[in-house]
């Protein structure tokens, strides 16, 4: 019997390559963390019966989504005031992280990594004592329950972002720039506008992303801050899920992912490594 026609294993040029298996594997496990529960909240929006031991819903349909965005349903109230309320914060926030990020980039100033450290603080404590604590005093002050109260108490949160990746976009901005434009007669002012501020511009854009996506998902101040007197998705959300009711509770979701998720493809866009690489410089 002739051999000719056998491959040989260890011929030059042919290599098995058996580690595609475990590539592989690992991969789909991360595809299966990531969109195996987007998969069941979409099923969710569109289920109008299902329930344990079906794998998939019995019955599909809208009727959730005509009671979600009926008057009663307080989606259209919760969704305008939850963009509102980033949108203000976004503001406030920026208003007070240019001036801010402008000094602790350009400016030589006594302790400047403690500053920058201040603004993580809001991140360093459990929310829950933080917030009970300062609805008291809002209360006492009549900011509790008011759009004003909610809008501060996200910008606590909304300053770390805000601060230090505008920090990072004026430090990536080179200061012989600014110094070329003072050079030929152009003002402090003049030149930080019309030389840096538009240089700065995609961080500063990615910044308010951030605090505008950190704003609309938050839930603990809102809740201790804002209800029952503004209503606001992510009340919506615990609401409907903690009742039971997924459908509407999917429905919600979907509404805060999808702001989301294009927002992050934007900061993707503009946020790019060569301010990353000023981020706590």
């Amino acid at each position: 019997m002739s051999t000719a026609a056998i491959p040989e294993t260890n011929a030059p040029g042919f290599r098995l390559d058996l580690w595609w298996i475990p590539r592989a594997i690992v991969l789909g496990l991360i595809a299966f963390a990531i969109f195996g529960p987007l998969t069941n909240l979409l099923l969710w929006t569109v289920a109008e019966k299902w329930y344990f031991p079906h794998t998939l819903p019995l019955e599909y349909g809208f009727s959730y989504w005509g009671r979600v965005f009926s008057p009663r349903g307080n989606a259209m109230e919760s969704l305008t005031n939850s963009i509102l309320v980033a949108s203000l914060t976004v503001v406030v926030s920026l208003a007070l992280a240019i001036p801010a990020g402008y000094a602790l980039a350009r400016l030589r100033l006594p302790f400047r990594a403690a500053i920058l450290f201040a603004f993580l603080i809001p991140q360093a404590f459990p929310n829950l004592p933080v917030y009970v604590n300062i609805a008291r005093l809002f209360y006492e002050i009549g900011l509790n329950g008011t759009i004003a109260g909610v809008v501060l108490v996200h910008a606590t949160h909304g300053l770390v972002y805000a601060v230090w990746i505008a920090t990072a976009a004026f430090a990536a901005v080179d200061a012989e720039l600014e110094q070329a434009a003072r050079s030929i007669g152009a003002g402090a002012l003049r030149a930080f506008r019309e030389v840096t501020l538009p240089l700065a511009a995609p961080g500063l854009l990615a910044s308010a992303i951030f605090v505008f996506l950190e704003s609309l998902d938050e839930f603990t101040g809102s809740y201790f801050v804002g209800a029952p007197d503004v209503n606001m998705l992510p009340l919506l959300l615990y609401t409907a899920g903690a009742g039971g009711n997924y459908q509407v509770a999917s429905i919600t979701a979907l509404l805060l992912l999808i702001p989301s998720v294009g927002f992050m493809l934007v900061v993707e866009r503009f946020l790019k490594s060569d301010v990353l690489s000023k981020v706590g410089h």
